[in-house]
């Protein structure tokens, strides 16, 4: 027996197991998918047992299972029977809610799509790049459907944008502009963001509105569109970075709302006018700033910094300077809060891939592509949105009650 042999077979073994693995758990999603559907089945059926017609007969009873059909999903293609129910109710008809109608793509298929969009990847390669996450038998996912659902997706997008917000009441905003680089054009848009936290602390994502920059303009657009759809309450706090258009246009059409200066753009603006061996203790000391337990000592630390840098680096000093009194807002909020309200970190950490990918493939094909791309891997990233800290004392902000460092104010 040669050498080759040795060599070759523990590879051989390696693809044989890897591929016994993957037909195991497909075979293993199959038959959850199936028992999960008999399940729904046998509990619709004897939740209306007692329902019966004017002969006596059972109006909601089992009537076999429908034709086979092949469901995309990422551990391949799943060939189910899905139980059928008859229901002879009047106006009545059972339809499952874990496998619906016309389904041929299970949800995080369908959210590997604007992903590989957004990758650069040509709707004709898209059965070759799914093929290779999914298996070689992907069916229905040619560059006609692909287009199909990139049409459906910009609709998703419009209504979406035009969707009420009465009743909605956000008590903080994360705001932020993102700018994407476009193939087939020189226009580089600026895509406006808007994330808030509901009265339950749930975040929610709230605009993504194309703008040509984040001008005063721009950002009253999205703001008296947010009005106009019903938006009636001001958000207690507005987190932001230092572009003036967004907090020109918040003064005017929220003015009960206070600023909060986002802490992770301020470090680097002043970071980038000192020399780098100046930086790391400088760092420090603005950590100190916004890391402190009480505005007292933030304060005391603001103060040695500017002792320590403004003869040298008076650009700097200047930098934290001019937003002193929108940097330590957040010490009249429940300090549970501050790890989410220091920063626009929501906003930056769901883009953060988002700019990765079209950095490298120096973005979308169009504009339109950009902005439906972008929405649909905002609602994706969403599922995974935690709520905030000690979201049940949101409460006690909507009804008024003062908060010093971060403690709710005792009455006198």
């Amino acid at each position: 027996m040669s050498d080759n042999t040795y060599v070759s077979l523990p590879d051989r073994i390696v693809d044989e197991s890897r591929s016994t693995l993957d037909e195991l758990a497909r075979l293993g999603a199959q038959e959850m998918l199936m028992k999960a559907l008999e399940n729904e089945v046998a509990e619709y059926v004897q939740r209306h047992a007692c329902e019966v017609d004017e002969n006596g007969k059972r109006t909601v009873v089992r009537n076999g299972k429908m034709p086979e059909r092949s469901i995309v999903s990422g551990v391949g293609p799943l060939e189910i029977e899905q139980p059928r129910i008859h229901d002879r109710r009047p106006g009545r008809k059972f339809t499952s809610q874990i496998l619906p109608p016309f389904l041929r793509r299970m949800p995080s298929v369908d959210s590997l799509i604007p992903v590989l969009y957004l990758k650069g990847i040509s709707t004709g390669h898209f059965r070759e790049a799914l093929a290779a996450i999914l298996g070689d038998n992907v069916a229905g996912l040619s560059a006609t459907n692909i287009v199909r659902l990139k049409s459906e997706w910009e609709q998703e997008y419009q209504t979406w944008e035009g969707r009420s917000l009465e009743g909605k009441r956000y008590v903080y905003l994360w705001a932020d502009g993102i700018y994407f680089n476009v193939r087939l054009g020189d226009d580089r848009p600026c895509l406006l963001v808007i994330m808030g936290t509901l009265e339950d602390g749930r975040k929610e994502l709230v605009a993504i509105h194309d703008g040509e920059r984040e001008s005063k303009l721009s950002w009253l657009e999205t703001l008296r569109d947010l009005k106009r759809r019903g938006l009636k309450y001001s958000p207690k706090l507005a987190v932001g970075d230092g572009a003036l258009g967004f907090w020109t246009a918040l003064a005017e059409e929220f003015p009960d709302t206070r600023w909060q200066r986002c802490w992770i753009h301020k470090k680097a603006n002043v970071l980038n006018k000192l020399p780098k061996k100046t930086q790391p203790p400088a760092k420090k000391l603005l950590d100190e700033m916004h890391q402190a337990e009480t505005r007292k000592d933030a304060y005391e630390a603001y103060k040695e910094f500017l002792q320590l840098y403004r003869a040298k680096y008076p650009k700097a000093c200047d930098c934290l300077e001019k937003d002193k009194d929108v940097l330590f807002t957040f010490y009249d909020f429940p300090a549970e809060h501050w790890v989410h309200i220091r920063t626009t970190n929501p906003i930056e950490s769901t883009f953060s891939t988002v700019r990765h990918r079209t950095r490298q493939t120096k973005g979308c094909g169009s504009r339109k592509a950009t902005l439906t791309m972008v929405f649909k891997l905002c609602l994706e990233a969403q599922k995974a949105w935690r709520r905030i800290n000690g979201h049940d004392i949101i409460t006690l902000l909507i009804q008024g009650t003062n908060f010093i460092d971060g403690v709710k104010e005792e009455a006198a």
